[in-house]
């Protein structure tokens, strides 16, 4: 069992950044994917960006060019930096952990989620 906690949400004025952090229990190597998603009230659950073990990133088009996802090791924490924030961008921000098991298919982990609320 992973446990992911969030934290660096808040308000903001639309321009402006913020880095949510993501630590897990254990060592994020271990992981498959790491990701993030958020939801805004009303909407679904959409994916914001991944980052897997070996390193590869991917980007909702919504935010490519202003979020960066990262991770340090040593911390067993993963970041998303997001710069140029959008009132858009509202919402509550979730870490996810996927470990694929053989012969049983992904596991899926969640936090508790942030919010991040931005003001235009």
């Amino acid at each position: 069992q992973v446990q992911l906690v969030e934290s660096g949400g808040g308000l903001v004025q639309a321009g402006g950044s913020l880095r949510l952090s993501c630590a897990a229990s254990e060592n994020i190597f271990s992981i498959n994917v790491m990701a993030w998603f958020r939801q805004a009230p009303g909407k679904q659950r959409e994916l914001v960006a991944t980052l897997t073990s070996g390193g590869s990133t991917n980007y909702a088009d919504s935010v490519k060019g202003r979020f960066t996802i990262s991770r340090d090791n040593a911390k067993n924490t993963v970041y998303l930096q997001m710069n140029s924030l959008k009132p858009e961008d509202t919402a509550v921000y979730y870490c996810n952990a996927v470990r694929y098991v053989l012969g049983t298919g992904p596991l899926n982990y969640w936090g508790q989620g942030t919010q991040v609320t931005v003001s235009s």
